[in-house]
C-alpha cells in the first residue's frame, strides 16, 4: 500500500486514507492466522503519513493493539503538504521478440484464404507420429497454423505449449495456436501460464475456450476450475497486451497476444449468437473459429449475419469417417448438429473405406460453399487421421488458386 501510495500526488479535494490488514493471513490448524506483530504498525504509520495519508485505521486481523501501534506511530506529527511523487514505471516492449514483420493469424486472413488444422496432442508419450505424420505433413502441405487443443474432451494429454515448442525445435515454420481453457487453471495459474508457458515461449496465438466439463472426460473426480468465463479470460489477456497483470500490477513490459475466440453456429438462434459473437469481441477477441458447420445453408446465413464484422471468421470443417461417427457427432457432442442430408448420405455408404471416402467428399463440397463467403477455414482432424486433413488443406488451396485466376 505504501508503494502504490508513492505515485499518487495530494489531492485539493479530499483526503487519502489506508487501512492494512495485520499482515498477510497463515493458514495454520484449519484457521486463518494474522501476525500479532503490532509494533510493526507504528513504523508504518510514520510511511503512510510521509505519503500524505490523512486517515489511518486497520483492516482485517488488526486488534487494538495494531491501532495504538498507529496512533503512537504519528504522535506529534502533522500532516505533509507537499511531497515528491514517484513516477509510474514505463511499459515498454523493449528487446521483445514480438516486433517482427510476420502478419498474425488474423491480419492474414483478412487478406488471403488461410488454413488452421486442428490437432490433439497425444494421450502417451510417443510423438513420433504426432510429429512426422502430422506436423511436417500438414505444413508440407501448406497449413498456416495448427491449432493444439487444451485436453480436449477433458481428457489429460501432453501440454500444447510442449508440443508447440517442440515443433519449433524440430525446425516447423507453422504456427501454433494454443487453445487455453477456464477449466483447468485457476487465475494465478492462468497468469503463469501466460507469462511463462506462452509469452516467455514466444507462442503469441491464443483460443480462449471455456472448455469441456470435466465430468465428460475420463476422470470423473477431477474438479473444473472456472474462475473466469472466456469471456473474461480475453479481457484479461488483453490486460497483458497493455503491460498489466490480471491484478493492474506492472508486467514491466507488453506481451502481444492475438486472441481468437470459439463461435457455435449449430444453434437454433443463429442471430443470437452472432449477439453473442459481438459481446466477444468488445471483450477483445479478434477472430473466431467456428465449431463443425455441415451444412452449406448454415455457411451462407452466418456470412449474411456477420458481414458487419470486420474480424475473420475461420470455417469449421470436420470430415466425418463413417455413418457412427456422424451419429456420434450428431448425437452426443456438444455444439455440433449435423443436417439430414448429410447424415443420409453417410448411412448409405455400406463400408469403413466408402464412409471415409464420402465423409472427404462432404468436407470439399462444404469447403466449396466456405471460400465463396468466408477466408478462413478451419479443418479439425478426425481421430488423427492426418492424411484426410492434408487432402483437404491441398483441396482448398487448388480451388482458392483457381478462383484467384477466375
Amino acid at each position: 500500500m505504501i508503494k502504490a501510495l508513492e505515485s499518487v500526488p495530494l489531492l485539493q479535494n479530499a483526503y487519502l486514507a489506508a487501512y492494512p490488514n495485520a499482515s498477510l493471513p497463515d493458514y495454520q490448524n484449519g484457521k486463518l492466522v494474522y501476525s500479532q506483530h503490532s509494533q510493526y504498525f507504528t513504523q508504518c504509520a510514520q510511511d503512510f503519513r510521509n505519503q500524505g495519508v490523512r486517515l489511518i485505521g486497520g483492516c482485517c486481523g488488526t486488534t487494538p493493539e495494531h491501532i495504538r501501534a498507529l496512533k503512537e506511530g504519528i504522535k506529534d506529527l502533522k500532516p505533509i503538504e507537499e511531497k515528491e511523487v514517484k513516477a509510474l514505471l514505463s511499459i515498454t516492449n523493449k528487446n521483445q521478440h514480438k516486433q517482427t514483420n510476420k502478419d498474425s493469424l488474423a491480419e492474414k486472413a483478412k487478406k488471403q484464404h488461410t488454413v488452421i488444422v486442428e490437432l490433439d496432442a497425444p494421450k502417451h508419450l510417443d510423438i513420433d507420429t504426432f510429429m512426422d505424420g502430422g506436423v511436417f505433413a500438414l505444413e508440407n502441405a501448406g497449413v498456416d497454423a495448427i491449432t493444439l487443443a487444451d485436453n480436449s474432451l477433458a481428457t489429460p494429454r501432453i501440454s500444447n505449449a510442449a508440443m508447440a515448442i517442440k515443433m519449433k525445435q524440430a525446425g516447423s515454420k507453422v504456427t501454433p495456436l494454443i487453445h487455453l481453457t477456464c477449466r483447468d487453471r485457476n487465475l494465478i495459474g492462468l497468469q503463469s501460464h501466460l507469462m511463462g508457458g506462452l509469452h516467455t515461449l514466444e507462442l503469441d496465438e491464443i483460443l480462449a475456450i471455456t472448455g469441456d466439463p470435466t465430468r465428460i472426460g475420463g476422470f470423473p473426480g477431477a474438479s473444473s476450475v472456472f474462475d473466469v468465463t472466456s469471456f473474461e479470460l480475453t479481457k484479461l489477456i488483453k490486460q497483458c497486451n497493455e503491460g498489466l497483470s490480471f491484478s493492474g500490477s506492472s508486467l514491466k513490459l507488453k506481451t502481444n497476444f492475438q486472441v481468437a475466440a470459439a463461435f457455435n453456429p449449430n444453434v437454433a438462434n443463429l442471430e443470437k449468437a452472432v449477439k453473442r459473437m459481438k459481446r466477444k469481441i468488445e471483450h477483445g477477441a479478434d477472430y473466431f473459429l467456428t465449431q463443425p458447420i455441415f451444412s452449406h445453408e448454415k455457411i451462407i446465413e452466418l456470412h449474411r449475419l456477420t458481414k458487419d464484422i470486420n474480424k475473420p471468421i475461420f470455417i469449421g470443417i470436420m470430415p466425418l469417417t463413417s455413418h457412427r461417427n456422424a451419429e456420434f457427432l450428431h448425437h452426443e457432442v456438444p455444439g455440433m448438429k449435423l443436417s439430414d442430408e448429410v447424415r443420409a448420405r453417410m448411412q448409405q455408404q455400406t463400408n469403413r473405406q466408402d464412409g471415409f471416402r464420402e465423409g472427404i467428399e462432404i468436407a470439399k463440397e462444404l469447403i466449396d460453399t466456405a471460400i465463396n463467403y468466408f477466408n478462413g477455414i478451419y479443418i479439425i482432424t478426425p481421430f488423427m487421421h492426418y492424411a484426410s486433413t492434408v487432402e483437404l488443406t491441398r483441396y482448398v488451396h487448388e480451388k482458392t488458386k483457381l478462383k484467384t485466376k477466375i
